[in-house]
């Protein structure tokens, strides 16, 4: 399915061909018919920017004037898809169309199923070669927002989020899959906010034993274990009159969450071994990629901590769902890493944003830049190549149940990707036609059109 459907200029002198072929263009939801009768009205739609491909009849008035016209329209836009219509497609035909710089031939008689399979093919190709050649403006012209790069509506209403509550002190708890940027929404609300000039301290409350947490958090004093050889200021007192992350909250024991709870509730903490309790202003932001509510329900995780810290939840949306961000970020990616390692790669090539667009980045932003370091280390010409990607972009392995539902538990995935997925695949099957997706997917077309905005496939 091309979203939004092609404009596709048909230049035909014989009329009774030419509308057949216009009403079976029109009849589909791919393509949006162009008709003109001569060389002059149809270069002047192709100067005026006003189609995304070009079928040509060989014969216009004259014997070559097909493959004249199609020469020139090469000549004035090098990437625009022409393909020649000849009555019986041969060698001599089609080595003429492709010398004159045609993508190629196809028959004017025949049933248009192949036609119309090469014409998808090439506006394809098309549109993945502008992607490619648009990237580097197209990220420049983006303003970073605490260094996340995205104009998706997924990306834009967290940017609307960070913006209304960074000039506040509101305790925000982000969520959202691993690799997805939380802790640069921490710090996003950090640096837009009152305390920009205090500090800003994360944790990972998982990357650390819980007997050394405590200590950690609170502090401790001289004295207090073996090995405690002096005063230790805890992370809450060195954040004083700044930012506190704690990363994968979730994590905490019982025990260390209630000695959480009363630090948030006193705004004090105790050092291990000491006597006197010690004040800090805080702004607290924590974040998880666990379901908290469904550890609250499992007794997993304390419901008052829960809600002292989840006053404002932002979620930071998986990759899949973020749409042409994957190339902005890709680009931005392959920039930085060639100024670093002083290569000469600009960009992407066609094939690998292709195969960037197709693929479900599980592992989200971290998969994804780690993927463009490596292709930039292996690029050996100016763009990242499908060869420079790894294999798993290039191949994804999918293994499925019998259900249609993956067998390995690494590779399961939200609610909203499989609904994402299965509306796609219907919209496949109805050609595009949103009104007959909308019947059986017996939702309204509005919802509809809101679910595909949210996914970032309205564009």
């Amino acid at each position: 399915m091309l979203d939004p459907p092609a404009r596709v200029l048909l230049v035909d002198p014989m009329t009774t061909r030419r509308e057949r072929l216009r009403a079976a263009l029109d009849a589909r939801a791919d393509f949006t018919a162009r008709p003109c009768a001569d060389a002059s009205a149809a270069a002047a739609r192709v100067v005026a920017g006003d189609v995304d491909a070009v079928l040509v009849a060989l014969h216009l008035v004259g014997e070559a004037d097909g493959l004249a016209l199609c020469h020139a329209l090469v000549d004035g836009r090098p990437a625009l898809p022409v393909i020649v219509l000849c009555d019986d497609v041969d060698a001599q035909a089609a080595l003429g169309a492709l010398r004159a710089g045609a993508c190629d031939v196809a028959s004017s008689v025949a049933p248009f199923d192949h036609l119309f399979e090469v014409l998808h093919k090439a506006i394809r190709q098309h549109r993945l070669t502008l992607r490619a050649e648009q990237l580097p403006a197209a990220v420049r012209e983006i303003a970073e927002v605490g260094g996340m790069v995205g104009r998706s509506p997924a990306m834009r209403r967290l940017f609307d989020m960070v913006e209304r509550l960074a000039p506040t002190d509101v305790s925000v708890m982000v969520t959202g899959e691993s690799g997805t940027g939380k802790e640069l929404v921490a710090r996003a609300l950090h640096q837009q906010g009152r305390r920009h000039r205090g500090r800003f301290v994360a944790i990972n409350c998982a990357a650390m034993p819980e007997t050394l947490l405590e200590s950690e958090l609170f502090g401790h004093a001289r004295g207090a274990f073996t090995g405690a050889t002096e005063d230790h200021v805890g992370l809450f007192v060195q954040a004083d009159g700044g930012t506190l992350l704690l990363d994968e909250i979730g994590e905490l024991s019982l025990g260390t969450q209630a000695k959480l709870l009363r630090a948030l509730q006193e705004r004090k903490v105790r050092p291990v071994g000491a006597t006197r309790e010690v004040a800090f202003d805080v702004r607290l932001v924590a974040a998880t990629n666990r379901d908290l509510e469904a550890e609250v329900a499992a007794r997993r995780f304390r419901d008052d901590l829960f809600y002292r810290v989840n006053v404002v939840r932002i979620t930071t949306p998986p990759l899949r769902a973020r749409g042409d961000d994957v190339l902005l970020l890709a680009q931005r990616f392959v920039e930085r890493f060639a100024a670093r390692y002083g290569s000469p790669v600009e960009g992407l090539t066609p094939g690998a944003v292709g195969r960037l667009m197709s693929y479900r980045w599980p592992g989200n932003v971290r998969e994804l830049e780690n993927a463009m370091e490596r292709a930039v280390a292996l690029c050996r010409g100016h763009r990242v190549d499908v060869e420079d990607l790894p294999d798993e972009v290039v191949t994804p392995r999918h293994v499925a149940s019998p259900g249609g539902f993956a067998m390995d538990a690494e590779a399961l995935e939200p609610l909203e990707s499989l609904e994402r997925r299965y509306i796609l695949h219907v919209l496949e099957l109805t050609e595009g036609n949103k009104s007959r997706a909308a019947e059986i997917l017996q939702v309204d077309r509005k919802t509809l059109y809101r679910k595909l905005e949210r996914y970032g496939e309205v564009r």
